[in-house]
Protein backbone atom coordinates (compact mmCIF):
# COMPACT_ATOMS: atom_id res chain seq x y z
CA UNK A 1 0.00 0.00 0.00
CA UNK A 2 1.29 3.47 -0.90
CA UNK A 3 2.61 5.61 1.94
CA UNK A 4 2.78 8.88 -0.04
CA UNK A 5 -0.35 10.93 -0.80
CA UNK A 6 -1.02 14.36 -2.28
CA UNK A 7 0.15 16.96 -2.79
CA UNK A 8 -2.74 18.64 -1.00
CA UNK A 9 -3.14 22.40 -0.98
CA UNK A 10 -3.28 23.23 2.73
CA UNK A 11 -4.43 26.74 3.61
CA UNK A 12 -2.33 26.63 6.78
CA UNK A 13 0.83 24.95 5.47
CA UNK A 14 0.91 25.38 1.68
CA UNK A 15 1.40 22.57 -0.85
CA UNK A 16 1.72 19.47 1.35
CA UNK A 17 3.03 16.04 0.35
CA UNK A 18 1.85 13.53 2.94
CA UNK A 19 3.56 10.46 4.37
CA UNK A 20 1.16 7.96 5.96
CA UNK A 21 3.11 5.85 8.44
CA UNK A 22 0.19 3.45 8.91
CA UNK A 23 -1.43 3.11 5.48
CA UNK A 24 -2.96 -0.34 5.99
CA UNK A 25 -4.94 0.19 9.21
CA UNK A 26 -5.59 2.54 12.12
CA UNK A 27 -2.87 2.30 14.79
CA UNK A 28 -3.35 4.91 17.50
CA UNK A 29 -2.90 5.45 21.23
CA UNK A 30 -6.12 7.54 21.25
CA UNK A 31 -9.64 6.68 20.08
CA UNK A 32 -10.93 10.25 19.87
CA UNK A 33 -14.65 10.92 19.82
CA UNK A 34 -14.25 13.27 16.86
CA UNK A 35 -11.93 11.09 14.73
CA UNK A 36 -13.12 10.52 11.14
CA UNK A 37 -11.63 7.00 11.23
CA UNK A 38 -13.74 4.12 12.53
CA UNK A 39 -13.59 3.37 16.27
CA UNK A 40 -10.85 0.92 17.20
CA UNK A 41 -8.96 -0.42 20.19
CA UNK A 42 -6.04 1.78 21.25
CA UNK A 43 -2.43 0.61 21.11
CA UNK A 44 0.93 1.94 22.24
CA UNK A 45 2.92 0.16 19.50
CA UNK A 46 2.72 -0.30 15.75
CA UNK A 47 2.40 -3.90 14.60
CA UNK A 48 1.99 -3.25 10.88
CA UNK A 49 5.21 -1.46 9.95
CA UNK A 50 6.45 0.00 6.65
CA UNK A 51 10.21 -0.04 6.03
CA UNK A 52 12.06 3.29 6.00
CA UNK A 53 13.59 2.45 2.60
CA UNK A 54 10.11 1.91 1.11
CA UNK A 55 8.94 5.32 2.35
CA UNK A 56 12.07 7.14 1.14
CA UNK A 57 11.96 5.53 -2.31
CA UNK A 58 8.31 6.55 -2.73
CA UNK A 59 9.06 10.05 -1.44
CA UNK A 60 11.87 10.52 -3.98
CA UNK A 61 9.42 9.74 -6.79
CA UNK A 62 6.99 12.49 -5.71
CA UNK A 63 9.19 15.19 -4.19
CA UNK A 64 9.72 18.32 -6.32
CA UNK A 65 10.37 22.03 -5.90
CA UNK A 66 6.63 22.82 -5.95
CA UNK A 67 6.11 21.09 -2.60
CA UNK A 68 6.18 23.46 0.40
CA UNK A 69 6.05 20.87 3.15
CA UNK A 70 6.49 17.13 3.71
CA UNK A 71 3.83 16.18 6.25
CA UNK A 72 4.37 13.12 8.43
CA UNK A 73 1.03 11.69 9.54
CA UNK A 74 -0.74 8.34 9.83
CA UNK A 75 -4.01 6.45 10.04
CA UNK A 76 -3.59 6.92 13.76
CA UNK A 77 -0.58 8.37 15.60
CA UNK A 78 2.61 8.79 13.50
CA UNK A 79 5.00 8.91 16.46
CA UNK A 80 4.19 5.25 17.22
CA UNK A 81 6.27 4.41 14.13
CA UNK A 82 9.31 2.62 15.59
CA UNK A 83 11.84 4.00 13.08
CA UNK A 84 10.73 7.63 13.25
CA UNK A 85 14.17 9.00 14.15
CA UNK A 86 15.85 7.18 11.25
CA UNK A 87 13.09 8.26 8.87
CA UNK A 88 13.44 11.94 9.81
CA UNK A 89 17.21 11.73 9.27
CA UNK A 90 16.71 10.19 5.83
CA UNK A 91 14.07 12.78 4.85
CA UNK A 92 16.38 15.60 5.94
CA UNK A 93 19.05 14.28 3.55
CA UNK A 94 16.81 14.67 0.47
CA UNK A 95 14.31 17.41 1.32
CA UNK A 96 16.45 20.36 0.13
CA UNK A 97 14.42 23.53 0.80
CA UNK A 98 11.16 21.71 1.51
CA UNK A 99 10.04 22.01 5.14
CA UNK A 100 9.15 19.01 7.29
CA UNK A 101 6.04 18.83 9.47
CA UNK A 102 4.52 16.23 11.78
CA UNK A 103 0.91 16.07 13.03
CA UNK A 104 0.86 14.39 16.44
CA UNK A 105 -1.51 14.05 19.40
CA UNK A 106 1.41 14.91 21.76
CA UNK A 107 1.07 11.82 23.98
CA UNK A 108 4.42 10.26 23.04
CA UNK A 109 6.41 13.37 23.94
CA UNK A 110 6.82 11.63 27.29
CA UNK A 111 9.20 9.26 25.42
CA UNK A 112 12.61 10.95 25.35
CA UNK A 113 13.52 9.40 21.99
CA UNK A 114 10.35 10.73 20.33
CA UNK A 115 10.82 14.12 22.02
CA UNK A 116 14.35 14.43 20.61
CA UNK A 117 13.32 13.16 17.17
CA UNK A 118 10.67 15.88 16.79
CA UNK A 119 13.29 18.54 17.55
CA UNK A 120 14.84 17.70 14.15
CA UNK A 121 11.72 18.77 12.23
CA UNK A 122 11.09 22.24 10.74
CA UNK A 123 7.48 22.34 11.95
CA UNK A 124 5.55 20.43 14.60
CA UNK A 125 1.79 20.48 15.21
CA UNK A 126 0.81 19.23 18.67
CA UNK A 127 -2.79 18.53 19.68
CA UNK A 128 -3.99 19.54 23.13
CA UNK A 129 -7.76 19.21 23.55
CA UNK A 130 -8.11 19.41 27.33
CA UNK A 131 -6.25 19.91 30.59
CA UNK A 132 -8.64 18.26 33.03
CA UNK A 133 -8.03 14.51 33.26
CA UNK A 134 -11.74 13.72 33.15
CA UNK A 135 -12.39 15.84 30.04
CA UNK A 136 -9.24 14.51 28.34
CA UNK A 137 -10.34 10.90 28.88
CA UNK A 138 -13.85 11.59 27.60
CA UNK A 139 -12.71 13.32 24.39
CA UNK A 140 -9.44 11.61 23.46
CA UNK A 141 -10.12 8.17 25.00
CA UNK A 142 -6.39 7.42 25.53
CA UNK A 143 -4.62 4.09 25.86
CA UNK A 144 -4.27 2.80 29.41
CA UNK A 145 -1.59 4.58 31.42
CA UNK A 146 -1.62 7.86 29.45
CA UNK A 147 -2.21 10.86 31.72
CA UNK A 148 -2.78 14.42 30.56
CA UNK A 149 -0.65 16.03 33.30
CA UNK A 150 2.44 14.24 31.93
CA UNK A 151 1.61 15.26 28.35
CA UNK A 152 1.05 18.90 29.33
CA UNK A 153 4.41 19.14 31.06
CA UNK A 154 6.23 17.65 28.05
CA UNK A 155 4.41 19.99 25.62
CA UNK A 156 5.57 22.94 27.76
CA UNK A 157 9.12 21.59 27.88
CA UNK A 158 9.15 21.01 24.12
CA UNK A 159 7.82 24.49 23.34
CA UNK A 160 10.57 26.08 25.41
CA UNK A 161 13.48 24.47 23.54
CA UNK A 162 12.13 23.78 20.04
CA UNK A 163 13.67 26.08 17.39
CA UNK A 164 11.22 25.46 14.55
CA UNK A 165 7.63 26.56 14.02
CA UNK A 166 5.34 25.11 16.67
CA UNK A 167 1.59 24.89 16.14
CA UNK A 168 -0.84 23.88 18.88
CA UNK A 169 -4.26 22.58 17.82
CA UNK A 170 -7.32 22.46 20.08
CA UNK A 171 -10.35 20.68 18.69
CA UNK A 172 -13.58 21.62 20.44
CA UNK A 173 -16.44 19.18 20.99
CA UNK A 174 -19.80 20.63 21.98
CA UNK A 175 -20.54 20.23 25.69
CA UNK A 176 -17.15 18.76 26.60
CA UNK A 177 -14.09 21.02 26.33
CA UNK A 178 -15.89 24.23 25.30
CA UNK A 179 -16.77 25.28 28.86
CA UNK A 180 -15.38 28.48 30.34
CA UNK A 181 -13.62 26.45 33.05
CA UNK A 182 -11.79 24.18 30.60
CA UNK A 183 -10.83 27.08 28.33
CA UNK A 184 -9.37 28.91 31.35
CA UNK A 185 -7.23 25.85 32.12
CA UNK A 186 -6.09 25.64 28.49
CA UNK A 187 -5.31 29.35 28.54
CA UNK A 188 -3.16 29.06 31.68
CA UNK A 189 -1.11 26.25 30.13
CA UNK A 190 -0.73 27.98 26.74
CA UNK A 191 0.69 31.06 28.46
CA UNK A 192 3.62 28.88 29.54
CA UNK A 193 4.42 27.99 25.92
CA UNK A 194 5.89 29.77 22.91
CA UNK A 195 3.87 28.55 19.91
CA UNK A 196 3.97 30.14 16.47
CA UNK A 197 0.20 29.73 16.23
CA UNK A 198 -2.68 28.16 18.16
CA UNK A 199 -5.37 26.71 15.90
CA UNK A 200 -8.89 26.40 17.30
CA UNK A 201 -10.88 23.79 15.41
CA UNK A 202 -14.03 21.73 15.69
CA UNK A 203 -15.64 18.73 14.01
CA UNK A 204 -15.55 19.20 10.21
CA UNK A 205 -15.92 15.57 9.10
CA UNK A 206 -18.34 12.81 10.14
CA UNK A 207 -17.02 11.72 13.58
CA UNK A 208 -16.48 8.18 14.88
CA UNK A 209 -18.97 8.76 17.70
CA UNK A 210 -22.27 10.71 17.99
CA UNK A 211 -20.86 14.09 19.03
CA UNK A 212 -21.18 17.54 17.49
CA UNK A 213 -18.91 20.48 16.88
CA UNK A 214 -19.24 24.22 17.46
CA UNK A 215 -20.51 26.83 15.03
CA UNK A 216 -18.11 29.47 13.76
CA UNK A 217 -19.80 32.00 16.04
CA UNK A 218 -19.26 29.75 19.07
CA UNK A 219 -15.60 29.24 18.10
CA UNK A 220 -15.16 33.00 17.80
CA UNK A 221 -16.66 33.53 21.27
CA UNK A 222 -14.36 30.82 22.65
CA UNK A 223 -11.35 32.53 21.06
CA UNK A 224 -12.13 35.71 23.00
CA UNK A 225 -11.77 33.82 26.30
CA UNK A 226 -8.05 33.29 25.62
CA UNK A 227 -5.44 35.88 26.59
CA UNK A 228 -5.00 38.46 23.82
CA UNK A 229 -1.23 37.84 23.80
CA UNK A 230 -1.76 34.30 22.48
CA UNK A 231 -1.54 33.77 18.67
CA UNK A 232 -5.05 32.31 18.35
CA UNK A 233 -6.40 31.37 14.92
CA UNK A 234 -9.82 29.88 14.14
CA UNK A 235 -9.04 26.99 11.81
CA UNK A 236 -12.44 25.33 11.21
CA UNK A 237 -14.67 26.95 8.62
CA UNK A 238 -15.97 24.05 6.55
CA UNK A 239 -19.53 24.39 7.86
CA UNK A 240 -19.26 27.97 9.04
CA UNK A 241 -22.34 30.17 8.63
CA UNK A 242 -21.66 33.84 7.84
CA UNK A 243 -22.58 36.27 10.59
CA UNK A 244 -22.23 39.40 8.43
CA UNK A 245 -22.84 41.92 11.23
CA UNK A 246 -22.27 45.65 11.09
CA UNK A 247 -19.13 46.92 12.84
CA UNK A 248 -18.27 50.61 13.20
CA UNK A 249 -14.62 51.74 13.25
CA UNK A 250 -14.29 51.44 17.02
CA UNK A 251 -15.86 47.98 17.07
CA UNK A 252 -13.47 46.83 14.33
CA UNK A 253 -10.48 48.15 16.27
CA UNK A 254 -11.73 46.59 19.52
CA UNK A 255 -12.28 43.24 17.82
CA UNK A 256 -8.78 43.18 16.31
CA UNK A 257 -7.30 44.37 19.59
CA UNK A 258 -8.74 41.27 21.27
CA UNK A 259 -8.02 38.85 18.46
CA UNK A 260 -6.27 39.24 15.05
CA UNK A 261 -8.43 37.97 12.18
CA UNK A 262 -7.77 36.55 8.72
CA UNK A 263 -9.67 37.63 5.59
CA UNK A 264 -11.78 34.48 5.91
CA UNK A 265 -12.74 35.55 9.43
CA UNK A 266 -13.62 39.00 8.10
CA UNK A 267 -15.80 37.47 5.36
CA UNK A 268 -17.72 35.50 7.96
CA UNK A 269 -18.08 38.27 10.54
CA UNK A 270 -18.38 41.58 8.67
CA UNK A 271 -21.03 42.92 6.31
CA UNK A 272 -19.96 44.82 3.16
CA UNK A 273 -20.04 48.25 4.80
CA UNK A 274 -17.88 47.00 7.66
CA UNK A 275 -15.35 45.64 5.14
CA UNK A 276 -15.15 49.11 3.57
CA UNK A 277 -14.47 50.59 7.01
CA UNK A 278 -11.74 47.99 7.47
CA UNK A 279 -10.15 49.04 4.16
CA UNK A 280 -10.25 52.64 5.36
CA UNK A 281 -8.50 51.75 8.59
CA UNK A 282 -5.81 49.91 6.61
CA UNK A 283 -5.30 52.85 4.24
CA UNK A 284 -4.78 55.16 7.23
CA UNK A 285 -2.32 52.64 8.78
CA UNK A 286 -4.37 52.05 11.90
CA UNK A 287 -4.56 48.37 10.90
CA UNK A 288 -1.76 46.39 9.25
CA UNK A 289 -1.34 42.87 7.86
CA UNK A 290 1.02 40.40 9.55
CA UNK A 291 2.00 37.07 8.00
CA UNK A 292 2.26 34.05 10.32
CA UNK A 293 3.26 30.89 8.48
CA UNK A 294 1.03 30.71 5.40
CA UNK A 295 -1.70 32.91 6.89
CA UNK A 296 -2.17 36.68 6.86
CA UNK A 297 -3.73 38.36 9.89
CA UNK A 298 -5.22 41.83 10.29
CA UNK A 299 -3.77 43.40 13.46
CA UNK A 300 -3.58 46.82 15.05
CA UNK A 301 -0.61 49.01 14.12
CA UNK A 302 1.82 49.46 17.03
CA UNK A 303 0.92 53.18 17.24
CA UNK A 304 -2.76 52.27 17.51
CA UNK A 305 -2.01 49.74 20.26
CA UNK A 306 -0.03 52.32 22.24
CA UNK A 307 -2.77 54.89 21.82
CA UNK A 308 -5.37 52.45 23.20
CA UNK A 309 -3.25 51.71 26.25
CA UNK A 310 -3.24 55.37 27.35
Amino acid sequence: MKTIFGPINSRRFGSSLGIDLSPALKQCNFDCLYCELAPSATTDTQKNIVEVSTIINELKEHLNDKIDVITITANGEPTLYPYLDELIDEINKIKNNTRTLILTNSATLVDEKVFNSLLKLDQVKLSLDAISESVFKRIDRPHVGIEIKNIVQKVIDFSNIYKGKLFIEILFVHGLNDTKEEIEKLNDVLLKMHPTRIDLGTIDRPPAYPVSGLSYGELHKASLLFDSSLPIHIASRTHAEPNNSSYDNEEILNTLDKRPLTMEDIDLLFDEESKKRLENLISTSRIVIKKVGNLEFFILHENEKRKRLK
